[in-house]
């Protein structure tokens, strides 16, 4: 299957192509970014050639797939295109900055139904799948909170590229980039959103924050917390939940649970299950294989909707109801 990758911009373009490359059923065949310079650079380090022309991609009938890691304002434009252009698309978060935006992509992907996949890494994690089938059991009973805190440096130690400090090309900050995997995260236990609010700050005066907290309503009076940030050292990511009958804590990739069977006592759990490919892989399974790709168009309308609303709440300084 020969796919070709769709933007340099993003900080994990060089993984995902590189994830093709070593997969033995697929090539990595060009690559095209906005920037040709930047292009240019980043397809001599993957040894493939630099496309200056997108119409020529999609034109092309051999170009079964393609990677998108472009600027996120620019998914609405190149993901229509190449749902249009027949091409089975596996992209980076977030799907778009508005619901209007998600919808329309989501649309454009069913009519040409090509496989789709949103990269949602920590959902294919042993200990992340081990907590979602101990919810699931209803040995922790009905949750009532969880928080996610995922954090890094990249401001502070100043490794991050500056146009991801650009809002028109991002969105946002800490909370659209980082802050989607908390977000995606409590989508994925806790369901659909009722209300949220917001507070983001500006440690090092980058244009957007890099300190966030969102505070979620789910149904039946469950708070979910997403928690993120560019200025964080150290600090490993954490998933807490808890219920009427038991809690769990994920940290340093380690799962603990209480509830009955555990006499209430904060326990590890021993038998984790193995990893899921990465989302790139099964993606790329499901295109040659058939079968359902992981997160799919549902997952990555409903993040936009999470980022909308988080936003908008700080934005307004008020609650924001989905």
């Amino acid at each position: 299957m020969k796919i070709a990758a769709i933007g340099a911009w993003h900080v994990h373009t060089m993984e995902y192509a590189t994830a093709i490359q070593k997969n033995p059923r697929t090539e990595l065949c060009c690559l095209w970014d906005d920037d040709s310079v930047r292009g240019q650079e980043t397809a001599q380090k993957l040894g493939v050639p630099f496309q200056p022309d997108l119409s020529a991609i999609w034109a092309d009938a051999a170009i079964e797939g393609v990677q998108i890691t472009t600027a996120t304002c620019q998914h609405p434009e190149v993901l229509i295109a190449a749902a249009k252009a027949g091409k089975h698309i596996f992209t980076e978060k977030v799907l778009a900055f508005t619901n209007e935006d998600a919808q329309a992509i989501a649309a454009a992907v069913k009519e040409s139904g090509v496989k789709f996949t949103i990269s949602y890494p920590h959902k294919t994690w042993p200990t992340l799948k081990a907590a979602k089938a101990l919810v699931e059991s209803g040995k922790l009973g009905k949750i009532t909170y969880a928080r996610v805190r995922d954090a890094h440096n990249g401001s502070t130690a100043g490794w991050l590229p500056p146009h991801f400090y650009d809002a028109a090309q991002t969105g946002g900050g800490a909370m659209m980039d980082l802050g989607a995997h908390p977000m995606y995260t409590l989508n994925w236990f806790m369901g659909e959103p009722k209300s949220i609010v917001s507070m983001f700050t500006q440690v090092t005066g980058k244009p957007v924050e890099d300190n966030a907290v969102s505070v979620i309503e789910f149904a039946d009076g469950a708070i979910g917390v997403s928690e993120t940030g560019f200025v964080t050292t150290g600090m490993p990511y954490v998933l807490e939940m808890s219920g009427t009958a038991g809690s769990l804590m994920v940290h340093n990739n380690i799962l603990e649970y209480s509830c009955e069977e555990t006499e209430g006592k904060l326990v590890p759990y021993t038998d984790l299950p193995e990893a899921d490919p990465m989302p790139i892989d099964a993606w790329i399974d499901a295109c040659i294989d058939g079968g359902e790709a992981p997160n799919g168009l549902d997952a990555a309308v409903s993040l936009t909707k999470f980022m909308v609303g988080a936003y908008e709440a700080q934005k307004s300084g008020a609650r924001y109801t989905f």
